[in-house]
């Protein structure tokens, strides 16, 4: 499945911050960062539950915001930018 996730978490004060860097690090290990707090994520339904379950055991439910939306598959490849923007691999082969 393919999904966008954006996230809004308050820094204002350290713990914030704290909550800010873990959300961002663990949302890289799942998809492509395409603007400060937004990322594309292909994944599968297991992978979904467990990047919720992780997301909910970082955030403030009380001053923190994380909307994630499925997307038709291929939205991502279909992706029309302008600026600095430019689309994502998120089909090819991930080399290390």
């Amino acid at each position: 499945m393919e999904l966008l996730l954006t996230y809004d978490v308050s820094t204002i004060d350290p713990p914030g911050r704290n909550r800010l860097r873990r959300v961002a690090k663990l949302c890289e290990g799942y998809g492509m960062r395409v603007q400060k707090s937004v990322f594309e994520i292909v994944c599968s339904d297991a992978d979904l539950l467990v990047l919720l379950d992780k997301v909910q055991r970082i955030i403030d439910h009380d001053q923190d915001s994380i909307r994630i939306y499925r997307v038709p598959k291929g939205s991502l490849r279909d992706v029309k930018t302008l600026g600095t923007a430019a689309p994502l691999p998120h089909d090819d082969a991930l080399i290390l």
